[in-house]
């Protein structure tokens, strides 16, 4: 792993830098020379955590890397690179790499070690990975934040080479005793607390499989993980009208608003656009075999049921009754019973969004808010506060 400064605190040539790992007081400045990099590169890979040639040193950090990186296949970015020891279990794993090092002679290694697999190495600034408007699920960086100038900035940048919910995954240490250099844990995880959704800890200076040997630095991995993408649910609703009349559906057996009436409904599948789910729900839930054409889009709503629940974003389609057949029970695990109300006489043992839903219709709405509060019922409440919105105009008062 190399970067501005020795990219892994270990033993050094006396005339290039000396050894931090060591525990005698000695003093080692980041090593600002790419020559130097070029120099070291034919004999990185013998230090023991480098290489990982001894078998018990490259199954531990084959088991690490596991229990740090999420299931495969996943984009990796490892940075600082150095000759690829880790791209290499991580490729082994069954993810994509690309690994990113300073020193041509350290990628050109790489390259050789993992010829034939899942992997691209680019010769770059850590700090800066030359990857444009690539995104990966995630950066792996071992022993080169330490020596970065400006650590904060780089994990800025880094973290927005993240996908939605990618993970830093950040190998570092403090090392030596009487002038030591590194960042150590806390530090570290105040600078990612920013960022970052959830952070976790490990210590791994006692594993002395991981180094070849014991130590007695602070040395630890922080996994940092950063927020996921705000996305929601895309449910679908019919409102299957006879004359003055809609169909409603009794819930029952499915864990939510067991009891209530609701719309024939259901969520849109990947790859299905709302009015292909709607087709499909309406044939699952009351055997109706609906055409395109049968559909018009009455109402979008986006409404969240009382906390912790999450948001959705509902559809509510028309069609008239007699469009793709007799509506009847296909699912009476999950469904007690089929009724038809007026729209202006509803009852009141609804779901209180789809009451809200279907009373904004009434009055004429196309876009509607219902957001529960802590404490609402699920169930329509008509001495409640109403939750409804439009915004499209003055509210349902549904």
């Amino acid at each position: 792993m190399s970067t501005d400064a020795p990219a892994d605190p270990a033993p050094q040539p006396a005339d290039r830098c000396a050894n931090p790992r060591a525990g005698q007081g000695e003093s080692a400045l980041p090593t600002a020379d790419a020559a130097y990099w070029e120099a070291a590169a034919a004999s990185f890979d013998d230090e023991p955590d480098h290489g990982l040639r001894d078998p018990v040193v490259r199954s531990a950090w084959a088991a690490r890397l596991r229990s740090w990186l999420p299931s495969a296949p996943a984009a990796v970015l490892d940075l600082g690179c150095g000759t690829g020891s880790l791209a290499l279990l991580a490729a082994e794993q069954g993810h994509r790499v690309t690994g990113v090092d300073r020193s041509p002679g350290m990628i050109e290694r790489a390259r050789d070690k993992l010829a034939g697999r899942d992997a691209a190495f680019l010769v770059g600034d850590a700090a800066e990975p030359p990857v444009g408007e690539r995104r990966f699920d995630v950066v792996l960086v071992r022993h080169v934040l330490w020596a970065l100038p400006d650590p904060a900035a780089a994990l800025r940048r880094w973290a927005g080479l993240l996908t939605p919910g990618g993970r830093l995954v950040l190998v570092e240490g403090r090392w030596g005793e009487a002038d030591p250099i590194g960042i150590p844990a806390g530090e570290l995880t105040a600078l990612i607390r920013p960022l970052a959704a959830r952070t976790y800890v490990e210590h791994l200076a006692h594993d002395s499989a991981l180094w070849g040997g014991e130590v007695a630095d602070e040395r630890y991995v922080l996994i940092a993980e950063l927020p996921r993408r705000h996305t929601e649910v895309v449910d679908v609703h019919l409102v299957l009208r006879r004359g003055e009349e809609v169909l409603l559906a009794r819930r029952s057996g499915t864990g939510y608003a067991d009891g209530l009436l609701h719309a024939p409904s259901g969520h849109a599948e990947d790859g299905e656009d709302v009015r292909e789910a709607m087709i499909r729900e309406a044939a699952e839930e009351i055997g109706l075999r609906l055409s395109p054409d049968d559909l018009r889009v009455a109402l979008v709503m986006q409404h969240c049921a009382p906390p912790p629940a999450r948001p959705r974003i509902g559809w509510f389609f028309e069609a008239a009754y007699g469009a793709g057949g007799e509506p009847w029970n296909r699912e009476p695990d999950k469904c007690a019973e089929l009724v038809w109300h007026r729209l202006d006489a509803l009852p009141d043992d609804m779901v209180a969004y789809c009451r809200a839903g279907l009373d904004g219709l009434r009055a004429g709405h196309r876009f509607l808010l219902h957001w529960h509060r802590p404490g609402d019922p699920v169930a329509h409440d008509p001495s409640a506060p109403s939750r409804a919105v439009a915004l499209d105009g003055a509210g349902p008062g549904g």
